[in-house]
């Protein structure tokens, strides 16, 4: 394993990105960034992280034998492997919200953004870019649901243990995909997905309409499941439904 260190750089995944366009990546590499100008989350959505607090960093991990049709199972690993690293520090109220940020009861501490490389039907590798609020204390007004684990935990984390801690546990995690534990990962994602079961109120992104639904689970392309009033389940993708701001 390789891990390159930046004093800054626009995005850790464009960093990989690139490095792995111009050169022959063959090991798991990462790169940590101290400060990240131009972090990119789910959606083309910013990712802001104060610097030197926080916890910016990608993984480029070469894949063998995952067909892209269990690409998901490789999000729902990258997810869990998070969230247990994150509950062995006692972070509580602990839940994975679709498709893969990591809360604490109601605040978003974590947000991971997924890209792979496809080879015919396998996916050849992946970058998995991570931002994860550590020791930051105070947030932009407009992030108003964000949250650190110094605030949750009321103390400072080592970040660089904490980082290694993911990397392991995201390595155990892709090495049960390789080895095609499915239903091991499907299980354990959907008994800490946010909000299942629970009455919930939602935005339609195509009608600008709110909905009520309850969320069923995340079928096998990725999409989310919700159970609307007449006990019909609908599947909707990432640029089609959001948690209503109400």
């Amino acid at each position: 394993m390789r891990i390159i260190k930046i004093n800054a750089t626009n995005s850790t995944n464009s960093f990989l990105k690139e490095m792995a366009q111009s050169s022959s990546l063959d090991e798991l590499t990462v790169a940590v960034a101290s400060h990240q100008t131009s972090g990119r989350g789910q959606m083309n959505n910013s990712w802001i992280s104060e610097p030197y607090k926080n916890l910016t960093f990608s993984i480029f991990s070469p894949l063998k034998n995952i067909n892209i049709k269990n690409q998901v199972y490789l999000n729902f690993a990258v997810s869990l492997a998070i969230y247990d690293t994150l509950l062995s520090y006692d972070v509580p109220k602990l839940r994975i919200k679709w498709p893969n940020d990591i809360m604490s009861d109601k605040k978003k501490i974590c947000g991971i953004l997924i890209e792979n490389t496809f080879s015919h039907s396998r996916i050849k590798n992946t970058i998995i870019g991570i931002g994860l609020n550590v020791n930051q204390e105070t947030f932009h007004k407009s992030l108003i649901n964000a949250s650190s684990l110094k605030i949750i935990l009321k103390k400072n984390i080592d970040l660089e243990l904490l980082m290694n801690k993911i990397i392991e546990n995201i390595k155990l995690k892709i090495s049960s995909i390789e080895l095609e534990k499915f239903k091991l990962i499907h299980n354990r994602y959907h008994q800490v997905l946010y909000k299942k079961g629970i009455p919930t109120t939602f935005l339609n992104l195509k009608t600008n309409q709110l909905f009520m639904g309850m969320i069923k689970g995340v079928s096998s392309s990725g999409n989310i499941q919700i159970q609307i009033e007449n006990d019909r389940i609908i599947e909707f993708g990432l640029k089609e439904i959001s948690f209503a701001k109400v």
